[in-house]
């Protein structure tokens, strides 16, 4: 495991030599030291990576070059994939075979931009008619400079790729400030980066505090554009820090996603998929569909068999064959999301199973999958994000109330509809006011569509080739014909 800070192509303690532990949320064990970085290891990461792109080349290689690192980048991944997986598990705390996919994914996501870093060699620039002959015109594309990136720690890997390979492609250069609790796995992705030789300074990676090291991220003048993805109270601090210097910015803050399913719908398919929405990566999933309306004729059945089915999820450490819900990520998140079940039932909420720490358990940070039935409408379990295994569940009569329902929320990343009707679920889908829209499913996602939300779930999208234009400008280029006479000073 890599404790130091990556900085400039070579690894270097803190400026203070300080550090910070990691703690398995499955044993609440201390497995490891990690460099916490200062304002001041920062200043030195972001001119590193200023020097790479204003000096060094970086921008200035085709589309092909930068692809054969991300190739290769890539190929790190896979390489190691088991082993970068159980270092997700023990970090972050969730079963082995999802952190197997997400590394896959990241992997996956390093080759999809690969491609798209290609195609930029194809069409570098768009020719624009204009009314006047004696003018040319075209629009080029170029990447915007250094990017800052900020991630959570939900998805720790997953999310560095979403990032760093398309602002790579682009032909931007990063620095990355991992979550504190789940850092492990973006170090690794340094290490790979740098067998994969990449030009020193294209990719920084420090490590620590959101309060020091990433606020002297948000902060310097040398970043160009921030990318964050995590609350919405952050996402709006960072939005207002980087209004000051004008920096671009694209924010992906969660939500609090409905899940609208039909009495035309197939209960046991429903009951699935209702579970993969919020107890997939302990229900710390930002898109994570934790508002469920179920029509009123099947909703006693549905909830009926989703209690009985969700009373089977085997719990445990993420590393043991069989789990299905590991530990939450922190002690901090933990005691929140207990925090949250309390505040519901005092507002009314019925609890139909789960809410309480499993039998057997005397360490990690364990909770038993929860069903919130009841819950009143204005509470903060019905319209907060929570972030944990909580799925708060209520019967509605006719579409025109579930869409409102539905709508009626701060947030707009996503949102659901089961029905075997398609002809209503494309007429609900088209209703909501979410950025994603799953139809008789919850939760896939692939690199190749657009990532992001309407309303208070954030600004831009990420993944497909609109995550490539997030670090890209875009610039006009005019040229008026020679031998031509302009005419209007001198005549």
């Amino acid at each position: 495991m890599r404790s130091e800070l990556y900085i400039d192509g070579k690894w270097t303690a803190a400026a203070n030599g300080r550090t910070f532990d990691v703690v398995n949320p499955a044993t609440e064990e201390v497995i490891h030291k990690i460099a916490a970085a200062t304002a001041e290891d920062v200043d030195v990461a972001v001119k590193a990576a200023r020097r790479a792109f204003d000096k060094d080349g970086w921008p200035k290689l085709s589309g092909a070059q930068r692809a054969k690192y991300l190739r290769a980048i890539a190929e790190g991944i896979r390489a190691r994939q088991a082993e970068i997986a159980r270092l997700e598990v023990i970090d972050n705390g969730k079963p082995f075979p999802e952190a197997d996919w997400d590394i896959a994914d990241a992997a996956g996501c390093f080759d999809y931009y690969a491609g798209l870093a290609d195609e930029l060699d194809n069409s570098p620039e768009e020719p624009i008619a204009l009314p006047d002959a004696r003018f040319t015109s075209k629009a080029v594309k170029e990447p915007i400079g250094v990017a800052g990136a900020i991630i959570p720690w939900n998805y720790p890997l997953l999310m560095a790729a979403w990032k760093v390979a398309p602002a790579l492609a682009a032909g931007c250069t990063v620095v990355l400030k991992p979550a504190e609790v789940t850092s492990l796995t973006a170090l690794e992705l340094a290490a790979i980066a740098d067998e994969a030789g990449l030009p020193p300074g294209v990719l920084n990676i420090v490590t620590g505090a959101g309060s020091v090291a990433g606020q002297a991220l948000i902060d310097h003048k040398g970043v160009d554009k921030l990318a964050f993805t995590g609350s919405g109270p952050v996402g709006s601090k960072i939005m207002a820090a980087a209004a000051r210097d004008i920096k671009r910015v694209s924010l992906e803050l969660g939500g609090k996603s409905p899940f609208v399913v039909f009495d035309d719908a197939d209960i046991e398919e429903a009951v699935e998929w209702i579970m993969f929405g919020i107890f997939w990566n302990q229900g710390q999933v930002c898109s994570a569909t934790s508002r469920v309306l179920v029509q009123e004729g099947i909703y006693d059945r549905l909830l009926a068999r989703l209690v009985e089915e969700t009373k089977k999820i085997r719990i445990g450490n993420g590393l043991e064959e069989g789990v299905l819900l590991g530990p939450l990520v922190s002690k901090r998140q933990y005691e929140q999301v207990l925090a949250a079940i309390e505040a519901a039932k005092a507002a009314g909420a019925t609890i139909a199973c789960g809410g309480i720490r499993p039998e057997g358990f005397d360490k990690g940070y364990y909770l038993e999958p929860t069903i919130l039935t009841d819950v009143p409408l204005e509470s903060d379990a019905w319209r907060e994000e929570i972030f944990g295994p909580v799925v708060c569940i209520r019967p509605f009569s006719m579409e025109e109330e579930a869409i409102e329902l539905a709508n009626d929320s701060r947030f707009g990343l996503a949102a659901a509809v089961m029905s075997k009707d398609d002809v209503r679920a494309d007429r609900v889908a088209a209703a909501f006011r979410a950025g994603i829209v799953w139809i008789n499913c919850s939760q896939p996602t692939f690199t190749e569509a657009p990532w992001g939300g309407y309303k208070e779930s954030g600004i831009g999208r990420e993944l497909g080739r609109w995550g490539l234009e997030n670090y890209l400008e875009t610039k006009q280029i005019t040229r008026f014909a020679a031998g031509e006479k302009w005419g209007w000073y001198l005549k």
